[in-house]
């Protein structure tokens, strides 16, 4: 049986790993808010782009020199998934929330007979998918040691998810 001073160290131990991950849990939902306050200052731009190239798809409508990617194939079989999630915890349940939203949504187009392929951007994400879709899940991309994910890491997912449409892997892509 521990010794009264063998509890009592143990008990300060406990009570010092309590402090730190509070003081890492409250740095995550500092730097969660600062990412969604971003979000929400994207919108704007988001929805702006949205109606160019709403626009654009208008103009090249059954046209024969139309971008393949604003016209598609004209096929609803394959679906891509690009699940963003982040790389480490901490983050309440942003992670859990998405990976949650994607699971419906796989569920909803098999009952539907589609087909479903997942491409994960993010550990997190890719750890909660596969433990269910682990045969769905074509590749996996992560920036562990990248510090700040910005454009040129949109650019390298984005020409991933290019290249797998012109080689004709899917048909439909919705992101995360």
């Amino acid at each position: 049986m521990p010794s009264l001073k063998d509890l009592k160290n143990r008990i300060d131990s406990v009570k010092s790993t309590q402090k730190i991950t509070k003081a890492m849990q409250m740095v995550a939902a500092a730097k969660l808010r600062r990412a969604q306050e971003s979000a929400e200052a994207a919108r704007p731009y988001a929805e702006r782009m949205g109606k160019v190239l709403s626009s654009l798809a208008a103009v090249y409508d059954g046209q024969e020199n139309a971008p393949v990617l604003l016209g598609g194939n004209g096929k609803d079989q394959v679906h891509l998934l690009v699940v963003a999630t982040g790389e480490r915890g901490l983050a309440g349940a942003f992670n859990s929330s998405i990976a949650r939203l994607a699971r419906d949504h796989v569920l909803k187009l098999q009952a539907q007979g589609k087909t479903v392929k997942i491409l994960t951007v993010g550990r997190k994400g890719h750890d909660i998918l596969r433990r269910q879709f682990a045969n769905l899940i074509i590749d996996t991309v992560s920036y562990r040691e990248v510090k700040n994910i910005g454009f040129a890491q949109a650019s390298e997912v984005s020409e991933k998810v290019q290249a797998l449409f012109a080689a004709g892997e899917f048909d439909v892509a919705t992101l995360f």
